[in-house]
């Protein structure tokens, strides 16, 4: 396939860093290509989590873009109120010998993912989680059973505990297993519309988009994978820019507070770039007005995270064809109704 198309930069062809470390830190570039997640894997995957993770609807809404057929994957539905259950499940059921207790990092819900599945297995989980999360996440993280360390430096702090623990790291989204659950999101898309033109995914740290990307591929190599991110908080548009998995300059700090990865990892960075994914950015405001609105078209709890996709969707960034079929993945509903109505009073506030 073509190189992906970052629509904010063009990618260069440096190397990307050692897959074997679990914290995906920058370094010097290798030689080796990390392994991409394989269509019988994302299968095998959807088998293994299917005592965990919901089968969410596939809901028609039209009114997020007119002229359209607009589908919304309600991932804000899921058992954790997010789609990181899938991969965070099917991590944890492929980990032989399975340990005693692992280590995560995470601004919520795949903290709160692991920490529920974790309980299940009779894992202890500890989570990292910056000092600003959301309250819905801190709390949705304790009522499953996760202890909490609050850092800036997530990355760091996780590799030092797990070390000191003599315990894994459960990387959110470097991690094959991790990716290949993320990626039964788009087998049930595709169940119910085989060829979409465009399929919409929030990027955070890349693992969903480096799911739902592979899978595609493999079924519908026709239909456009396009990433969201912030413009805050652009953290694999700075991957492929710089061609390899290296820090944000300025740390991430966006409303959408589930896309606030400090940095993206090789696998999401080999995904990417082999699948030919397209990436857009969305500002801040947009963001903010997109989210209130997402909520009422389509009746549903969502975070600001879901709603970049409508955001860029509303921008004009992105050139559909006629009557286009497109799916937005919405990740997530872990948010309060007092925030979002105090979105929907800004956003009304603005001319």
């Amino acid at each position: 396939m073509t190189e992906p198309k970052d629509l904010t930069a063009t990618a260069d062809t440096a190397g990307t860093a050692d897959p074997n470390d679990p914290t995906g830190p920058a370094g010097a570039a290798v030689t080796r290509k990390p392994d991409l997640v394989t269509l019988d894997e994302v299968r095998a995957a959807a088998r293994r989590v299917t005592e965990v993770a919901r089968r969410t609807p596939l809901l028609r809404c039209d009114g997020l873009h007119g002229g359209h057929r607009v589908f919304v994957k309600a991932e804000n539905l899921q058992s954790t109120g997010s789609f990181k259950v899938r991969g965070a499940a099917n991590a944890l059921l492929s980990l032989d010998p399975r340990p005693r207790s692992v280590v995560t990092f995470s601004a919520g819900n795949h903290g709160a993912a692991v920490a529920l599945v974790g309980r299940a297995l009779g894992v202890t989980v500890t989570v990292c989680m910056p000092p600003g999360a959301v309250a819905a996440k801190v709390g949705a993280v304790r009522r499953y059973g996760g202890e909490i360390v609050f850092t800036d430096d997530l990355i760091g702090s996780a590799a030092a505990l797990a070390a000191e623990r003599g315990c894994p790291v459960l990387h959110p989204f470097d991690d094959p297993a991790v990716i290949a659950g993320q990626g039964t999101t788009a087998l049930e898309i595709f169940e119910e519309v085989p060829h979409p033109d465009v399929i919409l995914v929030p990027v955070g740290g890349g693992g969903l988009i480096s799911g739902v990307a592979a899978v595609t591929a493999a079924l519908s190599d026709g239909t456009r994978v396009i990433g969201v991110e912030p413009e805050t908080a652009p953290t694999v548009g700075h991957a492929l820019r710089r061609g390899t998995p290296e820090p944000l300059p300025v740390p991430p700090r966006s409303a959408a507070d589930g896309l606030n990865a400090p940095r993206t990892g090789a696998l999401p960075l080999a995904h990417v770039r082999q699948h030919a994914v397209e990436l857009v950015t969305v500002g801040e405001e947009d963001i903010r007005r997109a989210w209130p609105l997402m909520a009422a078209e389509t009746r549903l709890l969502v975070e600001p995270s879901a709603a970049v996709t409508v955001a860029a969707l509303r921008s004009g960034r992105i050139g559909l064809p006629e009557c286009a079929t497109v799916v937005l993945i919405a990740t997530g509903g872990n948010t309060s109704l007092g925030a979002l109505g105090d979105a929907a009073s800004s956003a009304n506030a603005v001319p």
